[in-house]
Formats: C-alpha cells, sequence, structure tokens
C-alpha cells in the first residue's frame, strides 16, 4: 500500500506537469503502475480490512446463558464452564463487556445531587 506521503507527492509532481510518470516513479521509489493508480483516484489512501471474529464469538451464546442465570458469575469459572482454553485476559475483557446487560439493578433508590442544585443549612440556636 502506498502512504500518504508518497501519494501526496506523485500528485504534486504530475500537478506541477513538468515531469514524467516514469520520472515521477524513479524520484518516488515506486512503480509506474502505481503512479497510474495514484493518479487515478482522488482521494489519499487508506488501509481497510474486512473485521475478522473474535475467538470468544463461538462461545458467547454459552456464556450469555451463564450470566441470564448468575449475573455476578466471576469469568474464570464461567471459562471452566464454557470450556474455553484461550487467554484468560481476552475471556475476562469479553465478559467484562457483556456483563452489564445481565447484571440486576440496584433496589436502592439513590438520590443524586449535582453541585449547585441544593442548599443544605443547619441552624444552631445557643441556649442562654
Amino acid at each position: 500500500m502506498i502512504k500518504l506521503d508518497d501519494w501526496a507527492e506523485i500528485r504534486h509532481l504530475h500537478s506541477t506537469g513538468r515531469r514524467s510518470k516514469r520520472e515521477i516513479a524513479r524520484l518516488v521509489g515506486v512503480s509506474r503502475g502505481t503512479v497510474d493508480r495514484a493518479l487515478a483516484v482522488d482521494r489519499a489512501p487508506t488501509y481497510q480490512r474486512e473485521p475478522t471474529g473474535s475467538s470468544f464469538d463461538a462461545f458467547a451464546a454459552q456464556v450469555r446463558v451463564l450470566l441470564a442465570a448468575t449475573p455476578n458469575m466471576p469469568a474464570a469459572t464461567a471459562a471452566e464452564r464454557v470450556g474455553w482454553s484461550g487467554s484468560p485476559s481476552l475471556f475476562r475483557a469479553k465478559v467484562a463487556e457483556l456483563r452489564p446487560e445481565y447484571r440486576v439493578p440496584d433496589p436502592a433508590d439513590r438520590l443524586v445531587h449535582p453541585p449547585g442544585f441544593q442548599v443544605q443549612c443547619d441552624l444552631w440556636f445557643p441556649h442562654c
């Protein structure tokens, strides 16, 4: 893949009109075909790769079933139950991504008081 700097230099050298494609290829250090392809596109080259699946994907459904039954199950225990033989840190990270979906909401009502929205003061009356 051609670097962005090389692409920009090829386009610059060609736009000035003083150099041939063959000379541009020699100066930049690429083939003449690369020069032709660089001049044929209007956008800068970007690296594009198809996203690949993870080794965890085969176990995700089983882990979801375990987390649905026991949301607080440790990742190491879940790994043993599903037969995971890969990296423990990868498994823990993937389980950490799934765990919030199955966590039971806290039954305690939490009061949140953002700064500047509530004032509290204590009144003190000394006895004379």
